[in-house]
């Protein structure tokens, strides 16, 4: 399956269920995505903040929403007017709903529509774009080994694809200092170094999707109607928790792979800005609340 969506698309899909699994409810981060010898650099700002509301008895509606700023910058000549890649905007509308199936399992569905453009005209219709997802979130706190076992299906729209994909998380502290989480869009390793600190190795997906509202024309003929960045990160971490719920972080690695492009009105590549396969080096920190 994801050999058929290929990773862009791949990375699209997964973007659209990252509430699903990290649970934030506040979060402040800043990224930079690998320079390198790409000759393109992007750095982003996100403020993430999601409000739950009590509707019932193990009942919540999750109201939010999510800001990425992006700055695009190019530090090589290209053959083409690259001025509405300069900042690019992501920002999402989460509504979201939780109960308690039983006692076992928890139901969390999510609406999130988006925004992704650079915003140089106002909205326009091309900048919209939709995610649905629906778990069952199984967890277990108070027991020996801790885990979290999520199931689920999510859509995204902009893959192209008319039906939902399935999704799969799995998480456990499998030792009192040692705890794993395997999934989509990140697998990590963690040494929890008392209850303040803890040391992580990271495998994850990061990137973006943005719409390009004044077509970029290129030597070719060819347009470009929209900018994409896509990579595959290996990378170590450090999170200081100030309690169970409240951590700052940081985490700095190498591109296993990275690609960023422009795409025409049909989503297909018509000029590579970045194909740098490794190397590229990422780092991030930021601020986080988690709602359980």
């Amino acid at each position: 399956m994801v050999k058929r969506i290929g990773l862009f698309w791949f990375l699209l899909l997964v973007s659209g269920i990252c509430f699903a699994q990290s649970t934030d409810i506040l979060r402040v981060e800043y990224s930079s995505l690998p320079k390198a010898d790409s000759g393109a650099n992007a750095t982003r700002y996100r403020f993430l903040l999601n409000v739950p509301i009590k509707v019932g008895l193990d009942k919540y509606l999750v109201l939010g929403g999510e800001f990425n700023l992006i700055d695009f910058e190019n530090t090589k000549e290209y053959p083409f007017d690259s001025s509405e890649l300069n900042t690019l905007y992501v920002i999402d509308l989460n509504v979201g709903y939780i109960f308690k199936f039983n006692e076992d399992w928890r139901f969390v569905g999510i609406v999130t529509p988006r925004i992704a453009s650079n915003l140089v005209n106002g909205l326009q219709g091309d900048d919209f774009l939709l995610n649905l997802t629906a778990t069952m979130w199984k967890e277990k706190k108070d027991v020996e080994k801790p885990f979290r076992l999520i199931l689920g299906l999510t859509y995204n729209s902009t893959t192209g694809l008319p039906f939902p994909l399935p999704l799969v998380n799995y998480q456990k502290r499998f030792h009192r200092s040692w705890s794993y989480s395997l999934g989509i869009p990140r697998t990590d390793f963690r040494y929890h170094l008392k209850d303040k600190h803890t040391i992580q190795m990271a495998l994850f997906l990061d990137g973006y999707f943005v719409n390009v509202q004044n077509d970029i024309l290129l030597p070719d003929g060819e347009l470009g109607s929209s900018v994409s960045l896509s990579a595959i990160v290996g990378a170590l971490g450090y999170q200081y928790n100030i309690n169970k719920r409240m951590s700052f972080y940081g985490i700095g690695g190498v591109t296993l792979n990275q690609q960023g492009l422009l795409r025409n009105s049909k989503r297909e590549k018509v000029y590579t800005l970045n194909d740098k396969k490794a190397g590229g080096l990422y780092w991030k920190a930021g601020f986080k609340i988690s709602i359980f």
